[in-house]
């Protein structure tokens, strides 16, 4: 496994855990407010072997009690289930973020009891998923698989949307909601402007709206919050 990056430790990666991140690049995506967007583009550094990975998680026993696993989109690698089942065996949980258009591969992690919780970006509504994303078309069906899956896997899950003022709106959010309608979390995180995001003239929604679109998906979900919105 080549890893693009690694953050030594986080207390808000892996909920309830202190953790450590893997970031591995390559993403089939393209989302014009991603975070990470030098991992999706490449050229992609190296900054980190097996070897290395391994030695460090070994002297972290004691201090950390988790790894996450982001991207890019990890599950683009075919290595994935064998490098998640090194850190199984190592002694940590794993908690995979994706952007569920592999429900292959997260079928065969969840088959083989991989992965202990998983954080699924949920981008829009189903007939504006292909604008958000970058891309001039998706088989939204891929999502929908993957959505079931989760829901139906017996392990600690979330589904998520950047909120993006450009891209969301009210009416969405009934449809997300009715999209992953009984599932257990839906966290709406609003946009906020890096360096590295590909399109500067992107912002979030006011506070008042974040509300509005979370009281609408609060309706379909078990608990629906804001994520990361400063008080």
């Amino acid at each position: 496994m080549r890893i693009q990056g690694l953050q030594k430790m986080t207390l808000l990666d892996y909920p309830g855990r202190v953790a450590c991140t893997v970031f591995l690049g390559g993403c089939d995506f393209r989302c014009p407010f991603c975070h990470n967007f030098e991992l999706v583009v490449g050229p992609l550094p190296v900054a980190m072997e097996d070897e290395e990975f391994f030695a460090f998680l070994d002297k972290r026993h004691g201090l950390l009690d988790g790894v996450a696993i982001t991207g890019g989109e990890p599950c683009l690698r075919r290595d994935l289930p064998e490098f998640i089942k090194k850190i199984r065996d190592a002694g940590f949980p794993v908690k995979l973020d994706t952007n569920g258009y592999h429900p292959e591969m997260l079928k065969h992690l969840l088959d083989e009891k991989l992965v202990d919780y998983v954080a699924m970006d949920v981008k829009n509504s189903p007939a504006k998923y292909a604008r958000t994303i970058g891309l001039e078309t998706i088989d939204t069906e891929r999502i929908t698989e993957s959505i079931n899956l989760l829901m139906h896997s017996g392990i600690d899950y979330e589904f998520r949307t950047t909120v993006v003022r450009q891209f969301h709106e009210a009416q969405d959010f009934e449809e997300i909601g009715a999209w992953i309608a009984g599932a257990e979390r839906y966290f709406l995180q609003p946009f906020t402007f890096r360096d590295t995001v590909p399109d500067p003239t992107l912002s979030a929604p006011d506070p008042s709206e974040l509300q509005n679109y979370r009281d609408i998906a609060a309706r379909y979900v078990t608990l629906a919050e804001i994520r990361g919105m400063d008080s």
